[in-house]
């Protein structure tokens, strides 16, 4: 048995095929199941059911897989160990990120092209997902730091975090549109969206939990007719006429196709927030604990509403 052939084993498992893990360990799919079937061969047993559309862990399999990822962070803790004492950053991290979550806050690209100019030999990996699966993700150790939108009044218990973005949400909707009037209307009470065709995010999302939240207080369940994880096709759904968008306020002048109103939601006002989390008990490996302090230098920290 090989330390590489649990990285390959474990790889497999988290991206729920060959072809994909393959392409992430820059080997080909003959040669990575090749090295597999001769992890089973050393075990004695079948790691994997194999089929033409899916990869899923025998019982075996799953017996083995918390021992095989404890090796690879025993395996990693001893190069980061050496490599803190001759100040070198190695290894992978990963960033989670709520699609359209940071808008223009936060060059998410940028930042992530100066860590690695910064840190050459380290593996960057970003993730695009929905908050609630993000959450899962950072508690299961599957991903190191994320900025999601919690999915509850706080992220669950287990998450550490801090907010970043913290704005009211908002009705869009194109000119003409009944919630417009009377004239010179400013702000739209949460009542007046029942039964009203919705644009929004999808489930999953710390938008979509509060706009569900308020409206089970309210005492109705809102008619979600269209949802995106992308702002800017919410934004241009609204723009045609096809319902009322809830966004955070400034999304829609961000994407703005046409003539499209913003306005607050109010009675009650409801807000969105987005939160950089991280384990509770601290990142996992050196260059995620790096990675951290310098998106907290990065982001901006929310203020009080």
């Amino acid at each position: 048995m090989e330390l590489r052939q649990l990285r390959y084993f474990v790889t497999v498992v988290e991206e729920g095929g060959f072809t994909r893990a393959a392409a992430r360990l820059h080997l080909s799919q003959p040669g990575l199941s090749a090295q597999i079937r001769q992890l089973e061969k050393e075990l004695g047993q079948p790691l994997l059911e194999r089929s033409s559309r899916s990869v899923t862990l025998t019982a075996v399999g799953r017996s083995v897989l918390p021992y095989a990822r404890a090796a690879l962070a025993a395996a990693d803790a001893v190069r980061n160990a050496v490599d803190e004492h001759a100040g070198l950053l190695r290894g992978r991290v990963t960033l989670g990120l709520v699609s359209g979550g940071t808008g223009h806050v936060f060059d998410v690209a940028s930042f992530l092209a100066d860590f690695h100019d910064a840190h050459p030999a380290l593996e960057i990996a970003l993730t695009e997902d929905t908050s609630e699966r993000m959450q899962a993700a950072l508690l299961a150790g599957e991903i190191d730091i994320a900025l999601l939108g919690p999915t509850g009044e706080e992220p669950p218990p287990g998450l550490a975090h801090r907010t970043v973005i913290d704005v009211p949400l908002g009705a869009a909707v194109a000119t003409g549109h009944p919630l417009l009037t009377p004239a010179g209307r400013v702000d739209v009470p949460l009542a007046d969206l029942r039964d009203r065709p919705l644009i929004c995010l999808p489930r999953g999302t710390g938008v979509r939990a509060s706009l569900e939240r308020a409206c089970a207080r309210a005492g109705f369940r809102p008619r979600v007719a269209f949802e995106a994880a992308a702002p800017h096709v919410l934004v241009r759904l609204a723009a045609r006429g096809l319902g009322v968008a809830v966004l955070p306020l400034g999304e829609a002048g961000s994407g703005q196709v046409g003539d499209l109103r913003s306005l607050p939601i109010v009675q009650p006002g409801i807000r969105a927030r987005i939160v950089l989390a991280w384990p509770a008990t601290g990142p996992a490996s050196p260059a995620a604990r790096v990675l951290l302090d310098r998106l907290r230098e990065a982001l901006p920290t929310a203020a009080a509403p």
